[in-house]
């Protein structure tokens, strides 16, 4: 399984339970799979070819409803490129930095996806395991 890791400052010092499947917020009039290979391009620089069948969808603990799709691939980790977003940082000093949303990426056994994912993105790993089986 192929995750990511938060960039900025909030994440850069944390690991277990901090990474992700990438994702990100839909677009008025965008279907759920365009913004999967949209999000996914735009924070690992990869394009996604081939066909995505839906894995689930999961609400995270703020609130977030997250759909994930998945695909068999390869890509290499060293070469992901991310966009990036500003903050002001460090706080209150009135000063804007650029941070790469995603900072890292990693292919994960199952069980190391496990301690790494996000708790509320957890339950995505078992509707993929149950996908999986059914092929």
């Amino acid at each position: 399984m192929f995750l990511v890791h938060p960039g900025g400052p909030f994440w850069s010092k944390k690991d277990e339970g901090a990474w992700s499947i990438p994702k990100g917020e839909y677009q008025a009039g965008e279907e759920s799979i365009d913004v999967a290979r949209r999000e996914f391009f735009e924070e690992t620089g990869f394009e996604v070819s081939g066909d995505l069948v839906e894995v689930g969808t999961v609400k995270q603990t703020a609130g977030k409803v997250v759909t994930a799709w998945a695909v068999e691939g390869d890509c290499d980790p060293a070469l992901l490129r991310s966009n990036v977003f500003e903050m002001e940082w460090p706080p209150r000093s009135g000063r804007v930095q650029s941070f790469p949303e995603v900072d890292r990426g990693g292919w994960f056994t199952l069980d190391e996806a496990r301690r790494r994912i996000l708790k509320s993105q957890e339950p995505l790993l078992d509707l993929l395991l149950v996908l999986v089986r059914k092929l």
